[in-house]
């Protein structure tokens, strides 16, 4: 259902870093840029066209980022294992811990095993996988 979400940015350049490295873990890339001036570094990564991605931008209003409070973007992954690795390099990368990677809930068919952090500039994010081990 969704497209894309889009992440406030203080220093675009920072952020690109962040994110392409970190969505690099998963296979994801750079899709789109747009001109800095124009359309405010609007950059756009995801694994493919046609599939939901994330985007990093300076606000349009040019006020400064903020963080919103009870807003977080969640990364769907195929395996435990990318969870845990997701989490890792957000911390490595200099974003900080708002969850150890593990499992919230029974384990099963429906288990949800997630991790979560935050990036430079305070966005929060999820990586998760529903299903058993």
């Amino acid at each position: 259902m969704l497209g894309y979400v889009t992440m406030g940015a203080s220093d675009l350049d920072r952020a690109r870093g962040f994110y392409s490295a970190l969505l690099g873990t998963i296979g994801a890339s750079e899709l789109m840029r747009m001109s800095d001036t124009e359309a405010n570094g609007f950059t756009l990564y995801g694994t493919g066209w046609g599939q939901p991605g994330i985007a990093v931008t300076r606000p349009y209003d040019g006020q400064p980022a903020d963080r919103g409070n009870g807003h977080m973007a969640a990364l769907v992954v195929d395996e435990r294992a990318k969870v845990d690795a997701l989490h890792a390099r957000a911390l490595e990368l200099g974003g900080t811990c708002e969850g150890a990677p593990g499992l919230r809930g029974d384990e099963g068919e429906q288990a949800f095993y997630a991790a979560y952090f935050r990036d430079l500039d305070g966005n929060k994010l999820c990586a998760f996988r529903i299903g058993p081990a």
